[in-house]
């Protein structure tokens, strides 16, 4: 199994892995597969090496990723691409920020497993995690909510400066639009949205990347659930 993930990473991204990378993307792929508790439906070593390693590698493409020294995984669900960034980038801090009580346990789990010695799971919403706020140079998020809430969610952890990189399908330009109204009341600003294709048959893959301008205002982040129930920009 280790010699098809590997390949296939490097074939995308130019990647050249350690022994210990690929040892740890190997045992990723296997708790995967046989974790019964593992928070996803793609399970097969294979389809799993592109559904959610090189997905979440394709976020290497930009410097605001790829040089980030403390990220956050809002909604980190089965740990990408957290965990795959965490791998990637061993001098990184990332932490995995997920609600679910069995999400948090399959991703201890995996990075016991993976001995990730530079991933810390946080076991609460992005709105709880009080000790993130203004601590994180990037923020990722991948199939979490709409794009105004997950700017909601990323604005206040960012540094002014960081960044966050919200991975989408199909460009959908009202959203985009109430996006960009949202991000203005958060002090962020959308800097690029990257087309990307890290797997064969992904053609309809984008990073959107939106970069923390000013200071968040002090009303943000509001109470657990308001972001999704009253989502800005609407």
């Amino acid at each position: 199994m280790s010699a098809e993930p590997d390949d296939a990473l490097r074939g995308w991204f130019g990647l050249e892995l350690s022994q210990s990378q690929r040892e740890q993307f190997d045992v990723l792929l296997r708790l995967l597969r046989d974790d019964r508790e593992a928070p996803t439906s793609a399970r097969a070593a294979e389809g799993a090496a592109s559904i959610h390693v090189a997905d979440s590698l394709a976020a290497l493409e930009l410097d605001v990723v790829h040089d980030a020294s403390a990220i956050a995984d809002v909604g980190a669900g089965a740990g990408f691409p957290g965990l795959a960034l965490a791998v990637a980038l061993p001098n990184s801090e990332v932490r995995l920020v997920e609600s679910r009580r069995r999400a948090c346990e399959f991703l201890r789990r995996a990075c016991a497993a993976a001995e990730l010695e530079n991933a810390r799971v946080v076991c609460l919403r992005a709105e709880e995690w009080s000790a993130g706020i203004a601590g994180n140079d990037a923020v990722v998020a991948r199939a979490v909510a709409s794009q105004p809430v997950v700017l909601e969610y990323a604005a206040p952890l960012l540094r002014l400066g960081g960044a966050l990189v919200d991975w989408r399908g199909r460009r959908a330009l009202a959203e985009e639009r109430a996006a960009d109204a949202a991000a203005a009341e958060l002090g962020m600003r959308r800097a690029e949205v990257r087309r990307v294709q890290p797997f064969e048959g992904a053609l309809e893959r984008h990073l959107h990347v939106f970069v923390k301008v000013s200071t968040t205002p002090a009303r943000f982040p509001r109470r657990p659930g308001v972001a999704r129930k009253r989502p800005l920009g609407a």
